[in-house]
């Protein structure tokens, strides 16, 4: 019985199509890196989408679950989001019409505005979270844990330098 030889996955150049080579190894990393943030963003969201929930709004129920029952003024769920958005009030605002969370004004400083998860924004979590989480693992499924763990110290490294580039 013949052993089947290991399917090479496709490099980024050959599923894009490119005929050309890349201008250098970082443009081939860089796309490599924003396809396959894509290719995750869209599993996640193929989760979500049936609950009419984006990802975004996963994110900051998310957020505002882990911070518990004071909740969280506006600026800081904006700080924490995993994809920045400067709309986040009108996230919050689309939110609030879904009852997934409630605003209220602070009083010592009438300009923040705390935000809390409701009842029925914590029971969308525990049902999304089992599928999100198997989505999420996909990872696990493709990468042994020391290449995990490299990939996380890349990524880590990456962002470092790019935070350092913007002071």
């Amino acid at each position: 019985m013949a052993t089947e030889a290991p399917v090479r996955p496709l490099s980024i150049q050959e599923e894009i199509k490119q005929s050309k080579p890349f201008r250098s190894r970082s443009q081939e990393a860089y796309l490599a890196l924003l396809r396959t943030a894509d290719d995750l963003r869209r599993r996640v969201g193929q989760v979500l989408e049936p609950a009419g929930i984006t990802l975004q709004q996963y994110n900051v129920l998310r957020i505002l679950r882990g911070a518990g029952p004071d909740g969280l003024p506006t600026l800081a769920i904006g700080e924490r989001m995993v994809e920045r958005t400067p709309g986040v009030t009108r996230l919050i605002d689309r939110m609030e019409e879904k009852g997934w969370v409630t605003r209220v004004r602070c009083t010592e400083d009438r300009r923040r505005v705390w935000c809390r998860i409701t009842e029925e924004g914590l029971q969308l979590l525990a049902h999304l979270d089992p599928h999100v989480n198997a989505a999420d693992d996909s990872l696990e499924q493709a990468l042994e844990q020391d290449q995990l763990s490299a990939l996380i110290d890349c990524l880590d490294t990456i962002r470092d330098h790019l935070h350092r580039s913007d002071d």
